[in-house]
């Protein structure tokens, strides 16, 4: 699994397209991904999860998916700056118990 945020700017969104975004607002990561936003809705942060396919998938292909996912919200938009983590690398680590 993989979490990708892009942070970007609406470019000449509708008043109609920024009520759109105010209902697909959260802050989970979900496959659809969820915006967070600016009090005028002019920026707005994406969060998407993007499932692993394949075992070769990496971080470019977590990011065409994600944008993808955003671009099928239909708002003009421009990307400022994608993350990427890759939830197969983080280690949990568990606290133990002390006698």
């Amino acid at each position: 699994m993989f979490r990708v945020t892009i942070r970007g700017k609406f470019d000449g969104i509708s008043e109609a397209g920024r009520e759109q975004v105010r209902a697909a607002a959260g802050p989970a990561f979900t496959e659809a991904g969820t915006f967070t936003h600016d009090a005028s809705v002019s920026t707005f942060t994406f969060r998407c999860q993007v499932p692993v396919r394949d075992e070769d998938d990496d971080d470019k292909v977590a990011t065409q998916r994600a944008l993808a996912a955003l671009q099928a919200h239909g708002h003009p938009h421009q990307v400022l700056r994608v993350a990427v983590t890759d939830m197969r690398q983080i280690k949990i680590r568990r606290k133990t118990g002390r006698a």
